[in-house]
């Protein structure tokens, strides 16, 4: 693929807002949120003044008579696996971002906090087939290789399947990871494929959303163009009843995602278009952190 000057002006900016956003805002947030994973018990040492009274080992103390402490490794490196929807139905949105433009941002903004830590970073794009996976790596060449990707890359296939691409990180992902997976969850029926990936991975769920897609808005009649089948249909979307039960539709299909992620222990947070990414993930990563 041919870059243009202002391809790679749009990835400097990508990188120089997601670096400053992981300095500012989150700081040791990633960390704190996925730790826990990896000390490993290296030796017992002598008590020394400053250290935590937590990590006395009372048995070897009473048999030496003298304070002796656990010492543990540093955290090993995680892996941090992004999964993300590319499909037709992520170009849509009628505010001033499109979801798959919010989508490379959130992903950009993972990504450096991973490598901030010395972690590594790997992508998978989906439709309804795997379109690119990336191994992953760690280092700034890699992470920017992966954003030119997720704003750059172009799908072959309009539709999506998220049971294919869990199959598939099954199968090359062995080790435990943390694993975003970052879709609409429009139409999505892939539980057994999530209970699998939730019970390998430490897996969160990133839903973008465009408010048009819970609720019409008043503008008539409409001839609408649906991405993924690439069909038109006419909406007359100033009759209360196919409002209602759009709206109806929309909420049973929420409720599902909800209920699912809900079930296999899935982190799931749900945001529009038109909202601060940055305040729900630090939340997010906040919550998260204390809870652990």
């Amino acid at each position: 693929m041919a870059f243009k000057q202002s391809d790679f002006a749009h990835i400097r900016a990508i990188q120089i807002k997601a670096t400053r956003n992981v300095n500012d805002l989150f700081g040791g947030m990633y960390r704190s949120a996925f730790k826990g994973r990896g000390l490993e018990f290296e030796e017992v040492r002598e008590y020394l003044p400053g250290d935590e009274i937590r990590s006395i080992d009372w048995h070897v103390t009473a048999r030496m008579q003298n304070a002796y402490v656990k010492n543990y490794k540093e955290e090993r490196e995680l892996t941090l696996m992004l999964v993300i929807d590319i499909s037709a139905a992520t170009h849509f949105g009628h505010a001033a971002y499109l979801k798959s433009e919010m989508i490379a941002e959130i992903g950009a903004l993972l990504a450096f906090s991973a490598i901030k830590n010395h972690d590594k970073v790997g992508l998978l794009l989906y439709t309804s087939e795997v379109e690119l996976f990336l191994k992953p790596k760690k280092g700034l060449k890699h992470v920017l290789r992966c954003i030119r990707e997720l704003l750059y890359f172009q799908a072959k296939y309009p539709g999506k399947n998220l049971k294919t691409a869990l199959n598939f990180l099954g199968k090359v992902q062995k080790q435990k990871a943390v694993c975003f997976v970052i879709s609409d969850f429009m139409g999505d029926h892939s539980e057994h494929e999530l209970s699998i990936t939730a019970q390998r991975h430490e897996t969160i769920a990133i839903q973008i959303y465009d408010t048009y897609e819970r609720e019409l808005p008043l503008l008539g009649l409409l001839k609408l163009y649906d991405l993924e089948s690439q069909s038109y249909t006419y909406v007359d979307t100033s009759h209360p009843v196919i409002r209602e039960h759009y709206q109806k539709k929309s909420a049973e299909q929420q409720q599902l995602v909800k209920k699912m992620m809900n079930k296999f222990g899935i982190d799931f947070i749900s945001m529009h278009t038109q909202e601060d990414y940055l305040k729900i993930l630090r939340h997010f990563f906040l919550k998260r952190g204390h809870s652990h």
